[in-house]
């Protein structure tokens, strides 16, 4: 029974299409945004800090230091802007899967790897090039904050645009 099991899969492994790149962007966003932003939301109010203050803090990558001020509508915006970059990671990984069909056909091995490209892309380029102006490694001071914002981004980011990708992938197939 389990060898019939593995057969099946592997077969539907191999006869995969191209994803659907509306499916593969929209609900690997949508995920994203939702998972990564509640993960962010949970560590924030366990670490006693305030979610509005959390998503200000994402808005003052545009609009630096300023968006700690303006209340709920930086706070929005930042909650904007986290589901704007959760969708630009989403679109990469699906026009990365183009080239690289094995992103789909091993979406469980290549995502948490995406994850963690995601991570220290965001760490090594994303928030040095924003308004807050970080400096490149400067997350790995803190060792358990990078490990825990690893494994976040490993289940949270990566995993789920690998895995909604190669379900757009099986739907073309239909």
């Amino acid at each position: 029974m389990t060898g019939n099991a593995l057969a099946s899969s592997v077969e539907k492994t191999h006869f995969l299409q191209r994803p659907r790149a509306l499916d593969s962007i929209l609900y690997g966003g949508l995920a994203v945004g939702v998972l990564d932003g509640m993960a962010a939301v949970i560590l924030t109010i366990y670490f006693g800090r305030s979610p509005k203050v959390m998503f200000q803090g994402i808005a003052s990558g545009l609009i630096g230091r300023a968006s700690l001020e303006g209340g709920w509508t930086t706070a929005l915006l930042g909650a904007s802007l986290h589901f704007l970059i959760a969708f630009i990671w989403a679109a990469i990984y699906y026009g990365v899967s183009l080239r690289l069909p094995a992103l789909i056909r091993r979406a469980i091995v290549c995502g948490p790897i995406y994850g963690v490209v995601v991570y220290f892309a965001m760490q090594i380029i994303v928030l040095p090039l924003s308004a807050i102006r970080l400096s490149p490694f400067s997350f790995a001071a803190n060792l358990q904050g990078m490990l825990r914002g690893i494994i976040v981004h490993i289940i949270c980011v990566g995993l789920p645009i690998a895995l909604l990708a190669r379900r757009a992938a099986e739907k073309t197939e239909r």
